[in-house]
């Protein structure tokens, strides 16, 4: 549908009410702000990703529904500055095909709570995902937030918890066949 998104109307006859996502990225904060705030009313559930130019307008997009802000400038400024300090780094993520075939990589999120009970709760070295799937966990987010980059194998993952695991496109199929993820 065509029409200014900060028009509710608009936002209404686009099917807001309806929708899963909204991308908010108009090039001016104060819009972006208005958008994100009329969705969120119009519709509660859904989840906002906006765009934010400058840092102290992070907050009020969080208050008035966005639930992911993105800012692009920020993100470039860092990625040339890491051209500078790791550019083989960079060279290496940059020359993969991430997307080309069964064994191009590909990192995937797993919530530990849609596991199949008997595998909740449980050590990284129990799961033994390495050895069943060929992937693997590169980090654990626990219940309450806390990351763990490299998570250690006697570590208890919590069912609330998330993995965050690096492996081919055929070892995440894998995983999802093996843990019932699919």
């Amino acid at each position: 549908h065509q029409g200014s998104a900060l028009s509710d109307e608009v936002l209404i006859e686009a099917g807001i009410k309806k929708a899963k996502n909204l991308i908010c990225a108009l090039p001016d904060d104060a819009d972006n702000l208005f958008v994100v705030l009329t969705a969120w009313k119009l519709h509660s559930q859904i989840v906002i990703v906006s765009r934010a130019s400058e840092d102290q307008n992070q907050s009020k997009l969080k208050w008035a529904g966005a639930d992911h802000i993105i800012m692009p400038d920020k993100i470039g400024g860092d990625y040339m500055a890491a051209l500078l300090t790791v550019p083989y780094l960079i060279h290496f993520l940059e020359t993969l095909d991430w997307w080309k075939d069964e064994t191009s990589p590909n990192v995937e999120e797993v919530k530990l709570n849609q596991l199949p009970k008997k595998f909740q709760n449980k050590t990284l070295e129990e799961l033994e995902l390495r050895e069943r799937t060929g992937c693997n966990v590169i980090g654990y987010r626990d219940e309450k937030g806390k990351q763990f980059i490299n998570p250690e194998a006697k570590r208890i993952l919590s069912a609330d918890g998330k993995l965050i695991v690096l492996g081919t496109r055929e070892n995440i199929k894998k995983l999802n066949r093996i843990f019932q993820l699919d």
